[in-house]
């Protein structure tokens, strides 16, 4: 049985800890920083971990980070 493939996006963008969570960028923070707080800026910054949903599409796409 050949070995499933590792989804590229995936691995750069995601990281899965020892625990099993998935950790990402913050959202919202590309492009429209004149419309958005000072305060949602700060609370954006570094990494946040997904919700249970968005975690377990992640999961599929990199099958050998459980």
């Amino acid at each position: 049985m050949p070995k499933m493939k590792t989804k590229s996006s995936a691995k750069k963008r995601f990281k899965v800890t020892a625990t099993g969570k998935v950790i990402g960028g913050q959202a919202g923070k590309r492009h429209g920083m004149i419309k958005r707080s000072r305060k949602f800026i700060r609370d954006a910054r570094g990494t946040t971990t997904l919700s249970e949903p968005d975690a377990k599409i992640i999961k599929g796409f990199m099958p050998y980070d459980r």
